[in-house]
Parts: C-alpha cells; structure tokens; sequence
C-alpha cells in the first residue's frame, strides 16, 4: 500500500509551530542545492565551491541533543553564515525573514506569535502568508508525530 503524508485539515492558529520542511524542498525544489549555497557567507561560498551535492556531517539539535545527518552547506548555513550581521536584517522580506530565522535557531519550531516577536512583524500577516494554500521555501506547520 502506498501511504502519502497528507496535510493537516486543520487549519493553523497565531500557536501553531511552524519549521522548514526539507523533505518538501528535497520533493518540490530541484535546485534547493543552489538556493542553499547562495546564502552562504562569502568564506564558506569559497569552501563549498567544490563540494558535492549531498555531502552530510553530524549535526546536533540544540534542542533535543539527537545527532542527524545534515548536508554539509545546511550545516555551514546553520552553525556560522547565520551569524552574520547582514544574514538577516530589517529590509529581508516576510517569508525570506521567516525562512532565515529559521536557519538561524537551527529549525526549532516557532508559531507565528513568536516569528513576529522576534522579525518584529505583524504575526497575523505572518500566518496569513504562511497558512494559505501556497507553501513558501518550505515552510509548514510542524507536526510532531
């Protein structure tokens, strides 16, 4: 029997955790690879010139200590380029900002209310864009199970 991961039918709430889905970006984006490495820092551009696609190292969730594998510019993305001082900024746009935020508290999930806390944005407008029916850079509501 085929099983499909079927969406919620619930419809998201201002509590509702969202995360970047990088399963979807790995089903939906063909070049996810190249939208990876364009946000990396000048140092690691250079580093990761070369490097394969799909090179993984050990990554540890700051949250739950679990050790996954993640591709080597995923890890560059999340542990140094986030740090940056012109990663994300005041001018990044809504669902960029929203994206990059998540890059730099390493994927934790985070509701709406949070992501406007923290991007200094209207949560409403935040869940209005990320609850639709369009799912931008793979952002979607985070289920547990």
């Amino acid at each position: 029997m085929n099983e499909t991961k079927r969406p919620s039918l619930l419809k998201p709430t201002a509590n509702t955790p969202f995360h970047i889905d990088f399963d979807w970006w790995k089903k939906n984006e063909r070049d996810w690879h190249v939208y990876l490495r364009t946000l990396l820092c000048a140092e690691h551009r250079e580093m990761y010139a070369e490097v394969e696609e799909g090179e993984t190292v050990d990554w540890v969730d700051p949250l739950t200590a679990e050790v996954k594998q993640v591709e080597g510019v995923q890890n560059a993305l999340m542990t140094h380029c986030v740090r940056q001082p012109d990663f994300l900024t005041e001018q990044t746009a809504l669902v960029e900002a929203v994206f990059r935020l998540f890059l730099t508290n390493g994927n934790a999930p985070l509701s709406s209310q949070d992501l406007g806390t923290r991007l200094n944005r209207p949560p409403q407008t935040i869940l209005r864009t990320l609850a639709g029916p369009r799912v931008y850079k793979g952002i979607r509501p985070y289920n547990a199970s």
